[in-house]
């Protein structure tokens, strides 16, 4: 009789097979459920971490770009010329600025951004030279010794250029002008839907003008000199 009060206090006090069993096909009905929303959470939560990855990359690509534009000067080929040394067109620009940067002596450079494409799809690249004075006719087109890449802005976005003049009317190149532009925009676009970011600006040149016009009487003339002006 006390044996038996003591096998049946045994087997109240423990687990049955089929009731390990119950618990295992509950466990795995759990697991089962997690893995299932989390299959369906953590794609979404990757497309969201990307987005936000590529607009801090597309803000830091365009604040280099505005300080880089804004900085252009007005520097002359050589001591002959009169137009300043700019060219700009849809899909890039060179200008000279003064140099900065690490590893850089102190003086002017002449900085190429421009669209390029590798493995990886077209991206707005910024490239440098030291500037020197060029020999008569020579443009900035012509330069081809440029170094320290770096990128700015790349695929599936695209950036764009135009420029405004005393006009203030936008137009899709600036090339051989007495002056440099007013003001640059930056347009980026996504290539897969053709929508244009929010990301994007207009800059204003800090300097347009040679430095002379400074100490002239009458600004305006010395910027744009009447057709009958004598040449300086």
């Amino acid at each position: 009789m006390t044996k038996r009060r003591h096998w049946h206090s045994d087997r109240e006090a423990g687990f049955t097979l089929i009731e390990m069993l119950i618990a295992l096909i509950l466990m795995i009905g759990i697991l089962a459920a997690l893995a299932t929303v989390t299959s369906q959470w953590l794609p979404n939560w990757n497309r969201g971490f990307i987005h936000v990855q590529r607009t801090e990359l597309i803000g830091q690509g365009l604040e280099r770009l505005v300080a880089d534009l804004s900085a252009a000067e007005f520097v002359t080929a050589n001591g002959k010329a009169s137009q300043p040394l700019f060219e700009g067109d849809e899909l890039g620009v060179r200008f000279v600025r003064t140099a900065i940067g690490p590893n850089t002596r102190p003086g002017l450079e002449v900085v190429r951004i421009s669209t390029m494409s590798d493995d990886r799809g077209a991206a707005l690249v910024r490239a440098r030279t030291p500037f020197v004075s060029l020999p008569e006719k020579t443009k900035l087109r012509d330069l081809a010794n440029f170094s320290d890449p770096v990128v700015l802005i790349r695929a599936p976005y695209r950036t764009t250029f135009s420029y405004a003049g005393p006009n203030h009317a936008w137009q899709n190149s600036w090339r051989d002008a007495d002056q440099l532009p007013i003001a640059i925009r930056v347009l980026v676009r996504d290539e897969a839907t053709q929508h244009t970011l929010a990301v994007s600006t207009a800059m204003v040149l800090r300097v347009n003008a040679p430095a002379e016009c400074a100490r002239a009487k009458v600004v305006k003339d010395c910027i744009y000199p009447p057709p009958n002006a004598e040449p300086k």
